[in-house]
């Protein structure tokens, strides 16, 4: 396992970390067989991985709890990062969020405590200083934020500072690397990239849309007439099946499987300093974690490149894989 700096923080986080959402929400994720978080955890802890994400929204708070139960023994090793959700940035509200995550976590602070969206019913100051006086108390050490565009993370750094910013960031979607990731370099903001493998299409796991559970094809890529999408754009399937398919070509040429061949390149990226992993079963975290030392050749990392661009393309600045135009979140 390697390790980097998270921005300006003193968190020298694992390249992979572990993404908590799986392991509380089976509404959101299926009620497919999982093993018992103790062992998914043990195993993320024996890999390696340090950093450990989770936010008050997923499972409604399951999560955080059954996450604060497991890691409780490593509470030393491990640094824990959760998210406060946008429509409690208010300055009473967001400290009550805060005090939540703590119980429900079961520990006396937070290593990494983010503001999941940008919010617009109060101005960043406010919030902002009310995590400093969160910080002050010892309640959380370093603030974060998520899914903040360029424009509205120059706004929160006028009011302070964060040493993290986490996005969408993965091979089906690079629309971060036109505007935000170079802001974040500039800034010294570490990227924590979630949905590295695009909620598993980047494994090889389905060869068409119609395979797809409904909860994980509501992005972008998909048309707009399909259930439960948030935009009204034609999508892009055929352009991202041919450009998946392409991606496990090259895989397959360098004998490497799919989904590390995606994570390597991931963790390749300027700016990036962790991938954020999700994982429900042992084995299926052990077949992700040998992407955090694998390097591919600088030939590799073009032809993934010039592979995504059509797609880099298609999506442009708009950070947002969800929605489009006006209905975009991240500004």
């Amino acid at each position: 396992m390697r390790y980097r700096i998270l921005g300006s923080s003193d968190l020298n986080v694992s390249v992979i970390s572990f993404g908590a959402w799986q392991i509380g929400d089976p509404q959101y994720w299926g009620s497919e067989a999982e093993d018992d978080p103790n062992d998914v955890i043990d195993a993320a802890i024996e890999a390696g991985i340090n950093l450990f994400d989770t936010a008050e929204w997923y499972g409604n708070g399951e999560s955080e709890r059954v996450l604060g139960k497991v890691i409780k023994r490593y509470r030393e090793k491990v640094y824990i990062a959760s998210k406060v959700s946008p429509e409690h940035c208010a300055p009473k509200e967001l400290r009550k969020a805060c005090e939540n995550s703590l119980k429900r976590l079961d520990t006396d602070y937070i290593d990494l405590y983010q503001v999941h969206w940008p919010f617009r019913h109060v101005p960043f100051e406010e919030a902002h200083t009310e995590m400093e006086r969160l910080k002050q108390e010892g309640k959380i050490r370093f603030i974060g934020v998520s899914n903040f565009g360029k424009k509205d993370l120059t706004e929160w750094m006028k009011s302070g500072t964060c040493v993290s910013n986490q996005l969408g960031y993965n091979l089906l979607f690079r629309a971060i690397e036109i505007e935000i990731l170079p802001e974040c370099i500039r800034q010294n903001i570490g990227v924590l990239a979630y949905m590295p493998l695009m909620q598993g299409l980047l494994t090889g796991r389905w060869n068409s849309a119609e395979e797809i559970p409904e909860k994980r094809r509501r992005t972008r890529h998909f048309s707009k007439a399909r259930s439960g999408v948030m935009h009204s754009e034609e999508g892009c399937e055929e352009l991202t099946f041919n450009t998946l398919r392409n991606i496990a070509s090259l895989a397959e040429n360098i004998g490497v499987p799919l989904a590390l061949v995606a994570l390597a390149w991931l963790i390749g990226q300027p700016g990036v300093s962790s991938v954020i992993v999700g994982a429900r079963r042992v084995a299926q975290l052990l077949q992700n974690i040998p992407a955090a030392d694998l390097d591919l050749s600088e030939e590799v990392m073009t032809q993934l490149n010039n592979i995504t661009q059509p797609l880099k393309e298609h999506f442009g600045n708009n950070a947002d894989m969800w929605r489009t135009g006006e209905d975009a979140r991240i500004h």
